[in-house]
């Protein structure tokens, strides 16, 4: 078998456990095998040939990381709507109260019955305190933090 074949037959392995995977990286290496099957294919020496798949693999590697494809977003996960489906959802609160800090400022909060039981809330520091239709932002243990607006933070 020509060795191009083998390059491009170790190429087709490493897509298919990428499929398996998603990460990407497998698909950059991947890459760098396909050049690498193109160099044989032109006939160049094993040398380059390794060389080639080495300095592209490497490169697509090293692009990758620097997109947004090859990073995690960190999100908090007292901020996340898909680690906790109550963010997002409205309530209503009748009153707020208004509790004084230590340094004099305090925080505007409330009891609500949210899901059956009762919730402490708590004002987002953005949101202003009338009564009304709130969106919940965050939960702190079993403190939900509420603003006006479904996309204030």
């Amino acid at each position: 078998m020509a060795g191009w074949v083998m390059w491009m037959l170790a190429a087709g392995v490493l897509v298919m456990a990428e499929l398996f995977t998603t990460t990407l990286y497998l698909l950059m290496v991947a890459i760098g095998l396909a050049v690498g099957g193109v160099v044989a294919l032109l006939g160049i020496g094993v040398e380059w040939q390794l060389l080639a798949a080495a300095v592209v693999a490497l490169a697509a590697t090293y692009v990758l990381r620097r997109s947004k494809f090859g990073r995690r977003t960190r999100v908090q996960a007292e901020r996340d709507p898909n680690v906790n489906l109550d963010i997002g959802q409205s309530i209503t609160v009748e009153q707020w109260q208004h509790d004084a800090g230590t340094n004099g400022e305090g925080a505007y909060t409330a009891r609500v019955k949210y899901r059956g039981a009762l919730w402490d809330v708590e004002l987002a520091p953005a949101a202003n305190a009338d009564a009304g239709l709130f969106f919940i932002h965050e939960i702190r243990g079993s403190r939900l933090i509420v603003g006006n607006r479904p996309d204030q933070h």
